[in-house]
């Protein structure tokens, strides 16, 4: 089958790769109609390649036909239609019982410390091959594939498999009070669903921070009220201007959808890029132990929110973060939550909006439509944000 492989910094490839089979009898085999291209994949393609190995296929955001299924998975059949989630789980432990399929206790990657297991992410997140290919292997397939209903297009459901979920998440972790503020950093596609996903859950006024035009435009044709990073001088000023908009206190919550790729300090893009260029043996004890994470979006969310407020990360961080505000954050009495996307955790509560009116706009969110042979050009586009893209989808 052809699949996108990963070959080094910013070097990835088609090739063609053995068919994925049937290994464990909970186990599933999918023809992939639909793959996402992940803002968590641009990680791979420069910041934390030195837990990656040439060959490793990508993707983390699938759907497709199931062409195979084992022993163990009585609810799945060839022929059905399916979205695959991004972590892969049991279902049946503890944590997955508790609504922490991220933390599943069976498919934990325990070697590096790390939760569950991911498609396609590094060998810290179990090196499981991607969703970027033509078929995929699915473990635990008695409970994490979505089954999905034919006729509406796969952009209907795609996003089931990490965006939507991310999104949906993100908001519900930050608590907004029906009617209250919510301002989301970054309008990527996870914070631009953030604020649509915010609107259809009662949020009174949704702000918007980015620097990318496409992006504010799209977030501002939806009601979104935008601030544009590059009208402001500092910080401080946008801070303000936020602000001035909340009665003087700031939002009720902020979503960090920015994460690792925020634009931060020159040590630490330095410290990442100086892992990527040492030999492969000590690139990863370096990058865990001297890696530092580009802190701006997070320093700036901890400023802009009122006291008592909450804020919400689903931007990605990874290695020593630089030292955080604890003064501000114990000071202002923030509350801060965090973490992968329990995706089947919320999946039912989500699906009931994926109906013909689209009140989520999930029909027309992708910006590119790609065949999967296109990878190398889709990587370099949205990684340096050309042609105004937001979201691309890919047809192998």
């Amino acid at each position: 089958m052809r699949a996108v492989t990963w070959q080094g910094k910013r070097d990835v490839q088609v090739e063609n790769v053995p068919d994925p089979k049937i290994q464990e009898p909970t186990d599933a085999v999918i023809r992939v109609t639909s793959t996402g291209l992940c803002g968590s994949d641009l990680h791979l393609y420069e910041v934390l390649t030195p837990f990656m190995t040439p060959g490793d296929i990508l993707g983390h955001e699938p759907m497709g036909i199931v062409e195979a299924v084992g022993a163990g998975v009585p609810d799945l059949a060839a022929g059905d239609r399916v979205v695959v989630p991004f972590q892969i789980a049991c279902g049946n432990c503890w944590m997955c019982l508790t609504g922490l399929p991220s933390q599943c206790e069976t498919t934990q990657v325990t070697s590096e410390g790390m939760g569950a297991a991911l498609f396609g992410y590094t060998r810290l997140y179990g090196a499981v091959p991607g969703a970027q290919a033509e078929y995929l292997r699915v473990p635990q397939a008695q409970y994490g594939p979505i089954k999905v209903p034919e006729g509406p297009p796969d952009d209907r459901f795609v996003y089931l498999s990490d965006v939507l979920p991310t999104a949906w998440q993100a908001v519900a972790y930050a608590d907004i009070p029906q009617g209250g503020s919510v301002a989301v950093l970054g309008l990527g596609p996870i914070g631009d669903m953030a604020c649509r996903v915010a609107q259809v859950r009662g949020a009174g006024r949704v702000f918007g921070v980015d620097l990318v035009s496409e992006r504010l435009r799209r977030a501002r044709a939806r009601g979104v009220e935008t601030f544009d990073i590059r009208s402001f001088d500092s910080e401080k000023e946008l801070v303000q201007a936020i602000r001035d908009e909340t009665d003087g206190r700031g939002p009720d919550a902020v979503i960090d959808a920015v994460g690792t790729e925020a634009h931060g300090s020159a040590a630490a893009r330095l410290a990442q890029q100086a892992s990527a260029l040492l030999p492969r043996r000590i690139s990863g004890p370096f990058a865990e132990r001297f890696s530092v994470d580009r802190l701006a979006a997070l320093h700036t969310a901890v400023e802009l929110v009122r006291r008592g407020g909450t804020v919400s990360l689903s931007g990605m961080y990874g290695g020593t973060s630089d030292p955080l505000p604890m003064g501000t954050m114990f000071d202002k009495q923030i509350q801060i939550r965090m973490g992968q996307a329990n995706v089947r955790r919320w999946s039912d509560e989500i699906i009931p909006y994926l109906t013909d009116e689209d009140p989520l706009g999930v029909d027309d969110f992708a910006t590119h439509r790609l065949p999967l042979t296109d990878a190398p050009h889709a990587y370099e586009m949205f990684q340096r944000k050309r042609d105004g893209a937001v979201k691309v989808l890919m047809t192998p």
